[in-house]
């Protein structure tokens, strides 16, 4: 049985990243922020031993100054084999950030709200955009 079942996780990398861009804030002050009795669950959530509890997103979102819908995504991405995690994306949608809305706003100035199909072209200008 694995041991870090999430380690390559979008999460993971992400929180691994996120904790060194706030430096020099601390990992064990970024989890008194959140709530977290013990900075190590921090670790364990960046190395993919633990998954992160959908309600712990708010207050982690918080205390990483990050947009909770990014990390509600990447913490429901975790969630894999969870009905409810499934449930919630089925009802609600996959979350948006604001910045994934700035850009929907753009392509529906852009096509004059018409709807458009991602074309095979619209998607390699989209991906050459971010160097893909």
């Amino acid at each position: 049985m694995a041991t870090t079942p999430f380690k390559d996780s979008e999460l993971a990398h992400y929180m691994s990243k996120r904790i060194l861009e706030l430096r020099p804030k601390s990992q064990t002050e970024i989890a008194a922020e959140a709530g977290f009795p013990n900075a190590n669950f921090l670790s364990m959530v960046k190395t993919g031993v633990s998954k992160l509890a959908i309600d712990r997103v708010p207050a982690l979102a918080q205390a990483l100054e990050c947009d909770p819908a990014y990390l509600m995504r990447l913490a429901l991405e975790q969630e894999v084999g969870s009905t409810a995690a499934r449930a919630l994306v089925e009802i609600l949608g996959t979350p948006v950030s604001p910045n994934e809305r700035l850009w929907l706003d753009e392509i529906r100035d852009a096509s004059g709200n018409s709807d458009p199909r991602p074309t095979t072209r619209a998607r390699t200008a989209i991906g050459s955009v971010f160097g893909k």
